[in-house]
């Protein structure tokens, strides 16, 4: 079994900045490993990542995830090398290829060719962080630039994958994965689909980092956990697009799924019925905080090398402290 590496995230809902940046300031006093900041239609990430930077200390920050449509490539490197440079070498580069609702209902942008989009944005970011030209794909005939900044060749670039596609192309090009509401069970697979896509581009044998993001509910009452943990599953299978629902039918959950959102028609109450409990064994982290940290354990058994304690939005000051400090003893079980 791996060492028990956790990392902390919140909600996108979530758009207090102080408590954002709270939350990242006290997993890093607590001894996490990461911090991944997302973004959505609310705070600018970059900004948040760079606040974060000046007041932790160790822990690793990264971006999970940026959409490659709504920067460039050249901004991305930019703004990867500036965030490297401020955190004194923590910041991790997370993209994804984003949803078509965020795409074009925010940015205005065709959501077109996904994939390619998602392998020409890292390679053209991998060349500028190099020191190289950018390859330029769309205005070939111009004269490509060169980034005027220290090279930082070695800045992890980590790629959000649900599908076979998206999952070989991490592999062609990125250097880990940030799976979310992939099936625990599955990540081996995933792992595969990564090494397939390494040996496609002549990368056989690299190590990707796997940091998979687990909806997560503590408390000290089992059912007020699984209550917490049941609304995660719904709100991200009834209320976030096809995406996630598509996902899990591919990998033989179709059923179930149909099952949550029965149970959710016609009226959200977050439910997810005792027929669809394997969603919740699967797909998150909760319970008391012994039961929690033993369901967190079989992350880690099943491939996770950072697994990352996603929070619901809106807690309060105490209930994310409680959840900050129920993992603590796995912090400490690996002699921090």
């Amino acid at each position: 079994m791996s060492l028990a590496r956790l990392g902390m995230a919140v909600m996108p809902l979530d758009n207090r900045r102080d408590v954002l940046v709270s939350v990242a300031t006290q997993a890093d006093r607590l001894g996490y490993d990461l911090f991944l900041q997302n973004e959505t239609w609310a705070y600018d990430a970059s900004i948040l990542l760079a606040e974060m930077a000046t007041r932790t200390r160790r822990i690793t920050l990264g971006s999970g995830i940026l959409g490659v449509w709504s920067r460039s490539a050249g901004a991305l490197a930019m703004m990867a090398a500036s965030l490297h440079a401020l955190s004194g070498g923590r910041f991790v580069l997370g993209l994804g290829a984003s949803t078509p609702p965020l795409t074009e209902g925010l940015h205005d942008v065709p959501f077109v060719a996904p994939i390619g989009r998602l392998k020409t944005t890292v390679t053209q970011v991998r060349a500028l962080l190099r020191g190289d030209r950018i390859p330029l794909a769309i205005a070939a005939a111009a004269r490509p630039l060169k980034l005027n900044l220290p090279p930082v060749p070695d800045l992890p670039i980590y790629l959000a994958a649900l599908a076979e596609g998206s999952l070989r192309v991490a592999g062609e090009v990125a250097d880990g994965w940030l799976p979310f509401l992939y099936p625990r069970d599955r990540l081996k697979d995933g792992i595969a689909l990564l090494a397939e896509g390494a040996a496609r581009s002549g990368r056989d044998g690299v190590r990707f980092g796997v940091w998979p993001t687990i909806p997560t509910a503590v408390a000290e009452d089992p059912g007020k956990a699984r209550e917490d943990a049941a609304w995660f599953v719904a709100f991200y299978l009834t209320t976030m697009g096809p995406i996630y629902r598509q996902s899990l039918v591919r990998q033989g959950f179709g059923r179930v799924v149909d099952a949550v959102l029965a149970a959710n028609s016609p009226k959200f109450v977050g439910a997810v019925p005792p027929e669809a409990d394997v969603l919740l064994d699967q797909l998150t982290v909760y319970g008391t905080p012994a039961e929690a940290r033993e369901r967190m354990a079989r992350w880690h058994a099943a491939g996770a090398d950072v697994a990352v304690v996603f929070l619901r939005a809106n807690l309060g000051p105490e209930e994310i402290t409680a959840t900050l400090e129920a993992f603590c003893p796995m912090l400490a079980s690996r002699g921090r």
